[in-house]
């Protein structure tokens, strides 16, 4: 009950149970379902966090659920979009997320006041001010210092620089980052601009997975008030210093100013993406998520997807449905990847969808039976740019971009050779630049959905003396 006299539930509660999310109207306050047993307040405030001001919350752990109210509706369908395509975990547990009929939160104190006590300790931390609740409830001291100290373990999937931008950059401005290698472990110092942002961060986050039951954050206050960051590269950057040089005596990319931008949460839907920068679940899902609540998913996700408004003329693949395909990666981690990179990219003049599939597996067909070459095993096939398990190039997976990244280029091939075999694709090159040992290149075209369209057609591309043209997105500006 809410103090008001209004149920919450019917008593049998099944209508509950399958009311769909699209037919609740958006609302401020969310309802929370199929919480672990003996789930904290803490934790659940937590989920609502990085998306704006908690202001009210309701546990009800006798039906291990509960209710969240945000400070403004728009930081409720924030929320809700998110956890819509990345699953909210709580103690490694999947939770349910939607739209409450309620559109306030008015709970009768004596009987919440532990969780009222919690409520009030977080908000003082979001308003910058010393918490007054009883310490026992909850540990929170003012901030000592902006920069924390971030441990990975587990670290089966590679984690970069880039990645940890992403996912801390929810919860205010990113200053500075320092990535190291300690005992054996890979570690990090990341500054924010505002030691709230810190403690935000800490409590959201410490303990989470960046990645489905792997790469677990470890998070503390570092004893350190500033880093001094002498160069911007894959191991160091400083965003409020886009002029300094890598260390190999050039200058930083024009592009690691832009990935300061992210603060706060996104104000729109999750794909969203700045110009030039990652997309918002790029490094989630690499968060790639922000990628637990980082965490891309539950336990055993499907490997499988399902593309679908495809170009009939161009993609033909499921028999009954024309513009749909199925599409299985190796793991679902990777497939979360790549869904959150293409979901809503353009294709062939048509915005594709891509979203994971019920099946587990791609079915080959049957030796002997004809289905009109709608099916193919790839796992042999030369257009893989990743094959080598840990290998470091999958910390250069990144989302569509205008600006390709070029390897493996043949011997004497100059620039307007390049220029013009891109041109022949029907796109048009906007910039070029070689590398120093001229064996790769950058390549930057008009649009993403030209360069989508020229890296289909030239990835693999034969350049004489079996030499192939390898062609991936690049997160670089010419």
């Amino acid at each position: 009950y809410i103090s008001d006299g209004s149920i919450l539930f019917k008593s049998n509660g099944s209508d509950s149970k399958k009311q769909r999310l699209e037919e609740s109207p958006p609302s401020r306050v969310l309802h929370i379902r199929k919480l672990p047993n003996e789930v904290s307040e803490t934790e659940v405030i937590a989920l609502g966090l990085p998306f704006g001001k908690v202001t009210n919350i309701l546990m009800l752990k006798g039906k291990n659920q509960a209710f969240l109210e945000l400070g403004t509706e728009e930081a409720a369908i924030t929320m809700v979009n998110y956890y819509t395509a990345v699953t909210p975990q709580v103690r490694n547990t999947p939770v349910f997320i939607q739209y409450s009929n309620h559109k306030e939160l008015k709970t009768d104190s004596a009987l919440n006041q532990r969780a009222q006590a919690v409520l009030q300790a977080v908000s003082a931390v979001q308003d910058g001010s010393s918490p007054s609740s009883d310490p026992g409830v909850l540990d929170l001291a003012p901030p000592p210092s902006p920069v924390l100290r971030i441990i990975i373990d587990n670290m089966f999937y590679p984690v970069t620089l880039d990645v940890l931008q992403q996912i801390f950059s929810k919860f205010g401005t990113v200053m500075k980052i320092i990535t190291f290698t300690k005992n054996n472990q890979f570690q990090a110092l990341l500054q924010f601009s505002d030691p709230v942002n810190a403690q935000q961060a800490k409590l959201s986050l410490d303990g989470q997975n960046i990645y489905n039951s792997c790469c677990t954050l470890r998070i503390d206050f570092s004893k350190l008030v500033n880093l001094n960051v002498k160069y911007n590269n894959d191991k160091s950057r400083d965003y409020t210093r886009p002029d300094l040089p890598t260390g190999d005596g050039e200058t930083a990319n024009k592009d690691h100013s832009l990935l300061g931008i992210y603060t706060s949460i996104y104000t729109t839907s999750i794909h969203t993406s700045l110009p030039g920068a990652i997309s918002p679940l790029s490094a989630a899902a690499a968060a790639a998520a922000a990628a637990g609540r980082v965490a891309l998913s539950g336990s055993g996700v499907s490997g499988v997807l399902l593309a679908s408004n495809l170009n009939e003329e161009r993609v033909k693949i499921l028999y009954n449905k024309k513009d749909s395909a199925l599409i299985q990666l190796s793991d679902g981690n990777q497939a979360q990847l790549a869904m959150s990179h293409l979901n809503g990219q353009k294709v062939f003049g048509k915005v594709m969808r891509v979203t994971l599939s019920k099946h587990q597996t791609v079915a080959l067909p049957r030796e002997g039976l004809d289905d009109q070459l709608l099916t193919k095993d790839f796992s042999g096939s030369p257009l893989h740019r990743f094959k080598k398990p840990g290998s470091k190039n999958f910390q250069n997976i990144f989302p569509p971009s205008a600006t390709l990244h070029l390897s493996n280029v043949r011997d004497g091939l100059g620039e307007d050779d390049l220029r013009l075999l891109f041109s022949n694709s029907g796109g048009t090159v906007k910039a070029f630049k070689f590398f120093q040992d001229r064996k790769m290149a950058l390549i930057q075209m008009t649009s993403v959905e030209e360069a989508i369209q020229t890296l289909m057609d030239l990835h693999n591309y034969d350049m004489g003396g079996n030499h192939h043209l390898k062609v991936s997105f690049s997160k670089s500006t010419i």
